[in-house]
C-alpha cells in the first residue's frame, strides 16, 4: 500500500488550498465482507522503459480469486498506484457480477534516480508522463508494462493473461493520473474504452485544456467516462479544476459520449473518489459485454458529412508510401507510391490496379480539363502528363515539385519547398503555353495546394507551422493578398500540425490532411471538424466514385475510403460559388 500512501500525501498536500471539513461514508462495496472471495494484490518494479528511458517505477497487480488463465483477464489500469480500495471493491462487484473477472494494474509514475542520492534529487516524471497529450504514456502501458504483466504470475502458479480488446479494458485515476487515463483512451480507444476520471487535471499544465475543444471537434470514439469533482478544487496558475471538469462533460455530452458524473464539494484529494468508485465501476462496466455506445455529436459540420454508421473501408495497403490521389471525370482514382516510383488506379468497381510504372519519385496528380493526369516529381524536376493509356508526355522541368492543381482554364499551381535554408520554398505557376514563373515564395514548407470552389482563391498548406495560406488569383494567374488565413491544430507530440494534401467540397470546406487526422475548415477559417483515419497521420485525400462522395485517404502504407454526405469540388470542372460563411 506504499502507493496509496505516497499518493495520499500528495493529494493532501493540495488540498490545503481548501480546508472546507469533508465527511464521506464508507461505501458498502468498499468494506470487506464475509463469504466474499479475496485477489491476491502482486508487487514488482519496472526499470526498461523505452519510452521513458532511465525511469524506474513500482507497480501492483490484483488478480480476483476467480481468474483462470483459460480466460484472459478484463484490466482495470490505475495511475499513481493503488486508490479508492480498489481490491476490495473489486473483490466485493466480481463477486455481485457487477463487473467481469478483472484483473487490476495500479502503476506508479516513473522516477529517474539520481546517481548520487546524497547531493541531487531524482527526476520525478509525473507530470511528464500524466499530463501532456499524445500517444507516448499509451505505448508505454501497450508496449511494455502489460506485456511485462503478463510475464509474472500468482503465488499458486496462475500464469497472468489480460484480454487484447479495448471492450475489456478500463483505465482511471485522479488528478493528473485521471487526465492521464483519459489520454490513453483518446489516444487508443482501441485498447482503453472506459475512464474513471477523479477531480481530473484537465488543465493548462501541459496542454490539457484543449481537451474540452478537441472532444467537440472530433468524430465522436466509442468511450464511456465517469467524472468526479468538487467545488472547492484547485484554482491555480494552470487553470480552475471545478469549472474545467464541466466544461469537459458539457463537451462529452455535446459530442455525444456515455458519461456520468458526481459533482461535491470538495477538495483537491481523493475522498469523494473513493466513496463514489464503487459506483463508477458499476457504470463502466454496466451491460458488459456490450460496447460502449457512440451518440450522435451536435458538431453540424461533422452532421453535414459523415453518414450515421458509416466507417473507413481499406482500400489497398502494402505500399511504400502513398501520396497524391486524384480524381478524373469518371470518378475514377489514381494515387502515387512515390518511393516505388508507382502510379496506382481504383476503378469505379473498387479494383485497384497498376496505372504505371517508373513514374519517379512523384507525390502529387491531378486531372486537368481535358483528361489527362499532371504529375510533379522532387529529384528528377518534372512535370509529365499521362493520357488515359498511360503515356506520358514531358510538360515542364527545372523545378522540384511536390503537390499541384490544374485549374479549369488550365493554369497549372505547383509547390516547391525546400528544406535547405540557402534556397528559399516556392509556388510555381505554369501557364497552358508552358511559360512558368514563381508566383510566392517564402513559407517554411509549403506542400499540399487546391482551390476554391468558384476557383478565385488558392489555398497552400505550410507543413512546417499549424497555417493554410490563403491567396487571391488574379486575371492572369497571378496571386496577391497572401494570408495566414486556416488555423489548425498541432498535436502535443510535434511543433507543428503537419498539414499535408487538400481538398474542397462544393460548398466551400476545405479538407486538410495532417498529423491528427482530416481537418476540416469553414470558409471563415476555422477548424470545425477532424476526421480520424484508422492508422493516424495522412498525408492526402481527395473525392471519388461516380457522384464524388466518397472520401479517400492516404496514410502511409494504406488508402481508405469512407462515403460522405457532400461531394468535392473538381479543379478541372467548372467552377461553382458556394453559399458565404457564417461569420
Amino acid at each position: 500500500m506504499k502507493a496509496f500512501l505516497i499518493v495520499s500525501l500528495f493529494l493532501v498536500s493540495f488540498s490545503l488550498y481548501s480546508q472546507v471539513p469533508e465527511e464521506y461514508p464508507v461505501h458498502p462495496d468498499a468494506k470487506v465482507k464475509e463469504g466474499v472471495p479475496k485477489g491476491e494484490i502482486l508487487k514488482f518494479t519496472f526499470e526498461n522503459s523505452k519510452f521513458f528511458p532511465g525511469t524506474w517505477r513500482e507497480y501492483w497487480v490484483y488478480v480476483p480469486a476467480q481468474y483462470t488463465p483459460s480466460q484472459p483477464a478484463c484490466l482495470y489500469v490505475n495511475q499513481d498506484g493503488i486508490q479508492w480500495q480498489a481490491p476490495t471493491v473489486f473483490d466485493n462487484l466480481i463477486h455481485q457480477k457487477a463487473m467481469p473477472v478483472t484483473i487490476g494494474v495500479f502503476v506508479m509514475h516513473g522516477r529517474v534516480k539520481a546517481e548520487q542520492p546524497e547531493k541531487a534529487l531524482d527526476r520525478f516524471n509525473r507530470s511528464f508522463e500524466y499530463d501532456g497529450l499524445g500517444d507516448t504514456y499509451a505505448r508505454f502501458l501497450l508496449e511494455e508494462l502489460l506485456p511485462e504483466v503478463e510475464t509474472k504470475k500468482t503465488s499458486d502458479g496462475r500464469a497472468i493473461r489480460l484480454s487484447k480488446n479495448g471492450n475489456d479494458r478500463a483505465i482511471g485515476g485522479s488528478s493528473s493520473g485521471a487526465v492521464c487515463a483519459f489520454t490513453a483512451a483518446w489516444e487508443r480507444p482501441d485498447a482503453f474504452s472506459r475512464v474513471f476520471s477523479a477531480i481530473g487535471t484537465y488543465v493548462g499544465l501541459r496542454g490539457a485544456d484543449r481537451y474540452a475543444t478537441l472532444v467537440r471537434k472530433y468524430e465522436p470514439k466509442p468511450l464511456r467516462i465517469f467524472l468526479q469533482d468538487g467545488t472547492n478544487d484547485l484554482n491555480i496558475y494552470a487553470g480552475d479544476w471545478w469549472m474545467a471538469n464541466q466544461t469537459m462533460e458539457r463537451a462529452l455530452i455535446f459530442s455525444g459520449y456515455e458519461v456520468q458524473h458526481v459533482w461535491g464539494e470538495g477538495a483537491h484529494n481523493g475522498k469523494h473518489g473513493t466513496a463514489i468508485f464503487a459506483d463508477a465501476m458499476r457504470f463502466l462496466w454496466k451491460g458488459w459485454p456490450q460496447k460502449p455506445n457512440i451518440g450522435s455529436t451536435k458538431n453540424p459540420m461533422l452532421n453535414d458529412i459523415l453518414l450515421p454508421n458509416e466507417d473507413w473501408q481499406l482500400v489497398g495497403e502494402g505500399y511504400k508510401f502513398a501520396e497524391g490521389p486524384a480524381v478524373n471525370a469518371k470518378g475514377e482514382v489514381f494515387f502515387a507510391d512515390g518511393d516505388a516510383a508507382t502510379f496506382w488506379k481504383v476503378g469505379t468497381n473498387n479494383q485497384v490496379g497498376v496505372f504505371a510504372k517508373n513514374t519517379g519519385n512523384s507525390y502529387g496528380l491531378a486531372f486537368s480539363p481535358d483528361g489527362k493526369m499532371y504529375s510533379s516529381t522532387l529529384t528528377t524536376k518534372v512535370i509529365n502528363a499521362y493520357d488515359a493509356g498511360g503515356k506520358r508526355t514531358k510538360i515542364t522541368e527545372g523545378f522540384a515539385g511536390n503537390d499541384l492543381v490544374v485549374a479549369s482554364n488550365g493554369n497549372i499551381y505547383v509547390t516547391s519547398p525546400s528544406s535547405d535554408p540557402k534556397v528559399p520554398s516556392k509556388v510555381w505557376l505554369v501557364r497552358p503555353n508552358g511559360q512558368k514563373l514563381v508566383v510566392d515564395e517564402g513559407l517554411k514548407f509549403p506542400n499540399g495546394i487546391t482551390l476554391s470552389p468558384d476557383q478565385t482563391l488558392l489555398y497552400v498548406s505550410d507543413t512546417r507551422s499549424h497555417w493554410v495560406y490563403s491567396y487571391s488569383i488574379l486575371s492572369d494567374g497571378t496571386l496577391a493578398n497572401k494570408q495566414k488565413y486556416y488555423w489548425l491544430h498541432a498535436p502535443d507530440t510535434a511543433d507543428d500540425a503537419g498539414a499535408d494534401g487538400m481538398k474542397t467540397d462544393r460548398d466551400g470546406r476545405l479538407y486538410v490532411a495532417t498529423r491528427l487526422g482530416i481537418q476540416v475548415c469553414d470558409q471563415a477559417g476555422r477548424v470545425n471538424a477532424i476526421i480520424p483515419t484508422p492508422n493516424g497521420d495522412v498525408s492526402n485525400l481527395c473525392f471519388g466514385g461516380e457522384n464524388f462522395d466518397v472520401l479517400y485517404a492516404t496514410c502511409g502504407d494504406k488508402v481508405y475510403k469512407r462515403k460522405v454526405k457532400v461531394k468535392g469540388a473538381t479543379a478541372w470542372g467548372t467552377p461553382n460559388k458556394p453559399a458565404p460563411p457564417r461569420l
